[in-house]
């Protein structure tokens, strides 16, 4: 295995973290104005992903950070034709962190109310924008001999990749459900129990619909089409557990299913990271759009380095704040 190889695995890698750890984070901000019923309770949904959230947001920005020192060439074309859709998801975050430091700041529910909904709103745009991007990353997007993006912003808003971020924005939903049936108690969890019974059907016969069309449309490979079956038999029987209140199960079989997911988008994408819908041929590759081999030497030993002590770091802080949050603790949100 060669260092370009290594590191697209490991920006998949960085994805998959992401997904899987914000994806709850998202469908908590997004149920929050929803599930809270008073100040109290919104106060109690905001603290089970307070110690959480910036966290979180690190696996984003080192796989940005690593996509830009790997791969210059792929950094280079995603961000100038894929600008705008990261600019709306870049600006919908920075309001989502300023509104969880700020809606504590004053008792007026004017002031909290429009910080409730500045966390649901910059949490429901990434959600969506992350799929509709992942989605035109295997559809393909128009790239041409000197890989540059000649299309609009319009051509990224296809039905297929619509499709996809409807896919991630229900899913991200359903995994702050989950994620508050284990860090909630009384109303809160009997509500998010509801939004899952409600949201999971209609998301899984969104994914099934998806596997067609990519199987079709998109000529996935054999392996890609597999593993995007076997994505969806996971998210099923999540589905399965959660009929039967088991959401320790329910939560896990989720979180195996997006992590299914991001896998079966780099599996069908690989060697490619950007796919040209002119011509296969003006496609990225790992090998056409990365930095010098010296680059990914110097990245690999610093990464060797410090990624076991972020990880660490990570599990410390989940493990600390595993208990569920109440009403009757204190509350720093």
């Amino acid at each position: 295995m060669d260092l370009n190889i290594l590191w697209f695995i490991l920006i998949g890698v960085l994805y998959i973290g992401y997904f899987v750890l914000e994806g709850f984070d998202y469908g908590v901000g997004i149920l929050l104005p929803f599930l809270g019923k008073s100040d109290i309770q919104r106060r109690v949904i905001i603290n089970t992903v307070g110690p959480h959230w910036d966290g979180n947001e690190v696996w984003l920005l080192t796989a940005g950070g690593a996509t830009f020192a790997a791969f210059s060439g792929w950094y280079a074309t995603l961000f100038s034709g894929f600008y705008l859709p990261l600019f709306l998801i870049l600006i919908a975050l920075i309001f989502r962190g300023v509104a969880f430091e700020f809606r504590s700041k004053d008792d007026n529910p004017l002031w909290r109310s429009l910080w409730d909904w500045a966390i649901c709103v910059g949490s429901f745009i990434p959600a969506l924008l992350w799929g509709v991007a992942f989605a035109n990353f295997v559809l393909g997007v128009p790239i041409n001999e000197a890989h540059n993006y000649v299309g609009g912003f319009w051509n990224l808003l296809n039905p297929y990749a619509l499709l996809g971020g409807l896919i991630s924005l229900g899913g991200f939903i359903v995994q702050g459900a989950i994620f508050l049936t284990l860090k909630t108690t009384g109303d809160l969890v009997e509500g998010a129990r509801a939004v899952t019974r409600r949201i999971f059907p209609f998301v899984l016969l969104a994914m099934v619909v998806f596997v067609i069309l990519s199987a079709v449309m998109v000529n996935f490979s054999v392996l890609a089409v597999i593993l995007a079956v076997v994505t969806v038999l996971v998210y099923a029987a999540g589905g399965w557990m959660l009929r039967s209140n088991r959401d320790g199960w329910g939560f896990i079989l989720n979180s195996a299913a997006i992590l299914l997911a991001t896998v079966t988008i780099f599996v069908q994408l690989f060697p490619r990271v950007l796919i040209s819908s002119l011509n296969p041929d003006w496609s990225l590759t790992i090998y056409n759009s990365s930095s010098s081999p010296y680059t990914l030497q110097v990245m690999s030993i610093i990464a060797l380095i410090f990624v076991p002590i972020v990880l660490a770091y990570q599990i410390w802080t989940y493990w600390l704040f595993k208990r569920r949050v109440t009403e009757k603790i204190k509350l720093e949100y």
